[in-house]
């Protein structure tokens, strides 16, 4: 978990439901995405630094300090690919997953924050918030195959276990299901306040919404609302386990993470961790596969 206010990452065990301890991240830590090799990468905006970490030992393994904005991380596990969203200069940087050497870059629409890799690993797709949009790449070519009009200021997106990208619009409270083969918005959906990520698990998709302190619950299959579930103050990053059983979200005000049962739709713990939990991407080790 990227601990935004007080410069750190907290390393969570869910079984226990303890933090086990936290590891220095100067700039601020926001974006975070784990490798499923038993390491992570981090964005540190206010010091535009991007580290990639060994999570047994807590050690930097590669860092690069960016222009820019850096803000949202996503990874190309297949191609060995680190992608970062420049905020300031409508971009997103292709880096070398070892070395986190810059490899190119690609054109998006204003403000690109969130950062999702399809699962069958063929697509990337950025969320432009001030666009309005989503930009949508070929993995392997590096080049981008559709922009598609979404909902108001679009932040924080994820793509469902079938390929259907749910884009979270922080303006107008509602999520865009998209094709991404098509480049269609095939639904609208409304949420909760200011809608932040989306995760999925048992046949639902999740949505962390920061203004209602919720987490709006949605059927996969229908889109139909499910259920509205509590959670702590300002809830942001939102992951679900390997198993997909149970869904974490990050409580950035309450300093803490709600862990939901994502069958029985109720929060069965809450875990402290450092001062303003953001947890911007995808955060769970062994949750990769979503």
């Amino acid at each position: 978990m990227t601990n935004q206010n007080s410069d750190d990452v907290s390393v969570l065990d869910l079984e226990t439901g303890t933090e086990l301890r936290r590891v220095p991240v100067a700039g601020k830590p926001a974006g975070i995405v784990v490798d499923g090799r038993g390491g992570y990468y981090t964005v540190s905006p206010d010091s535009k630094t991007v580290r990639r970490f060994d999570a047994a030992t807590d050690r930097v393994l590669a860092e690069i300090t960016l222009d820019g904005g850096p803000m949202g991380i996503a990874l190309d596990r297949t191609r060995g690919h680190v992608f970062v969203s420049d905020w300031y200069n409508a971009r997103v940087r292709v880096l070398h997953g070892d070395t986190l050497a810059q490899i190119a870059s690609l054109q998006t629409g204003s403000a690109p924050a969130g950062l999702a890799v399809s699962p069958d690993g063929r697509w990337l797709a950025c969320a432009e918030r001030d666009a309005d949009a989503v930009s949508i790449f070929d993995l392997e070519k590096l080049t981008r195959v559709h922009r598609v009009p979404v909902g108001s200021r679009p932040f924080g997106l994820a793509f469902a276990p079938d390929g259907r990208l749910f884009v979270g619009n922080v303006g107008s409270d509602d999520v865009s299901v998209v094709d991404a083969v098509a480049g269609d918005v095939i639904a609208t959906v409304p949420v909760g306040a200011r809608p932040y990520g989306v995760a999925f698990a048992a046949g639902r998709a999740f949505v962390s919404n920061q203004y209602a302190d919720t987490v709006s619950v949605l059927d996969l299959a229908t889109l139909a609302p499910v259920a509205t579930i509590d959670v702590g103050e300002y809830p942001e990053g939102i992951d679900n386990t390997g198993d997909a059983t149970r869904i974490v979200v990050a409580n950035w005000f309450s300093n803490s993470v709600s862990v939901i049962d994502a069958t029985l739709l109720e929060v069965i713990g809450e875990i402290g961790t450092g001062d303003g939990p953001r947890a911007f991407g995808r955060f769970v080790m062994g949750g990769e596969g979503q």
